[in-house]
């Protein structure tokens, strides 16, 4: 049972990544520990390409797909200094926007533009005090900015102009906590972690003709995940999780909340849920669910998806030096959103991803 967990470990891993795609609205990467249970010395890179399909009507008007695809990349690495501790290092891209909304087609906001870019680096200890109990803990730095471009005020605020804007870039600290317990013998793991909020005071500059403090602040919300495994039957394991995050502190509201370009979000509550399966010892597979539910109410024009529900497949060689190569497949479907200010209607939207993942233990 320990080895089957070992060779699934990876598989899983991507999964819960792929499943991310769509979390929240602008998360990109979900925390995982599960690459510091790996046996020994591990380093993983992992690579994803999201394409959503997002548009929707506003007094009889087509938006277009204002959702653009984007790109993630991500690595992990874990150095087993004794028997009991372990430090490890992940680089990721926790949140990100990437919007364009198509030229030319009348809707309000034909031509709009919007990025949000992250980079974040996490710097973890992993202690066990037996075979089954552990904690992992550690410190977050999160580099953040972003731009809008040519977004229609007038539909949201009763400004006439088109609305310009972009931030410094900020770095900012948070942390991480979390405790595991382990089954070896029945690859059992069950760890819930604690994700800090991260706040960014931005300076910003926009195309406004009068004068204002543009800048404003962004929380990066906290959360908790609980994530589990374990064995049910011979080379099987069923695996899952619980991810809540605080999406109603986030606000993106230059000029003192004058701007509200993003404001009203709701909490959210992911669910996955999998199966996964060794078929000999070069090759598993997996078969994953993910759902979030919708929140209600109007979104942002800025991000008018709410919830989605989503299927994903992936499957792992194990080379007998020890790297493992996964590659993974979803599609999901999102939930159907009516937007603030002109109560467009986003409906039978959906998105596809595809991830690979290499690890290698030495």
């Amino acid at each position: 049972m320990t080895t089957m967990k070992m060779i699934l470990g990876a598989t899983t891993a991507l999964a819960m990544g792929t499943l991310s795609a769509q979390a929240g609205g602008i998360e990109r990467s979900v925390f995982s520990p599960a690459f510091l249970f790996e046996n020994g010395n591990y380093f993983e890179m992992a690579f994803g390409s999201v394409s959503p399909s997002v548009s929707g009507v506003a007094l009889g008007v087509g938006s277009g797909d204002m959702a653009s695809s984007y790109t993630t990349l991500s690595g992990s690495l874990k150095y087993q200094l004794t028997d009991e501790f372990a430090i490890g290092v992940i680089v990721d891209q926790p949140v990100g926007v990437d919007v364009a909304y198509p030229g030319g087609t009348g809707y309000f906001f034909n031509g709009s533009n919007a990025e949000v870019n992250s980079l974040q680096v996490s710097l973890l200890g992993h202690y066990r005090f037996s075979p089954n109990f552990s904690t992992y803990a550690g410190l977050r730095a999160v580099r953040t900015d972003g731009m809008v471009d040519n977004v229609n005020l007038g539909a949201t605020t009763g400004f006439a102009p088109t609305y310009d804007m972009t931030t410094s870039k900020e770095t900012d600290y948070g942390y991480v906590v979390g405790v595991a317990y382990e089954r070896p013998d029945i690859a059992l793991r069950v760890s819930l972690t604690y994700i800090s909020e991260v706040t960014h005071d931005f300076a910003a500059t926009d195309n406004l003709p009068f004068p204002g403090n543009v800048g404003f602040s962004t929380t990066i919300p906290q959360g908790v995940n609980l994530d589990f495994q374990t064995g049910i039957a011979k080379d099987t394991l069923l695996f899952g999780s619980i991810r809540w995050r605080d999406w109603s502190e986030f606000t993106i509201a230059p000029r003192g909340g004058l701007v509200p370009l993003s404001t009203d979000n709701k909490d959210t509550v992911t669910y996955s849920l999998g199966l996964g399966r060794r078929f000999n010892e070069s090759f598993s597979g997996l078969v994953s669910v993910g759902y979030e539910g919708a929140g209600g109410g109007t979104v942002g024009n800025l991000g008018p998806t709410d919830g989605f529900t989503s299927l994903t497949l992936a499957g792992v060689y194990t080379a007998p030096t020890g790297m493992k190569v996964t590659v993974g497949a979803s599609y999901g479907w999102i939930g159907d959103a009516t937007t603030s200010g002109i109560g467009g209607q986003f409906t039978d939207n959906n998105f596809v991803g595809v991830g690979v993942r290499v690890g290698y233990s030495f």
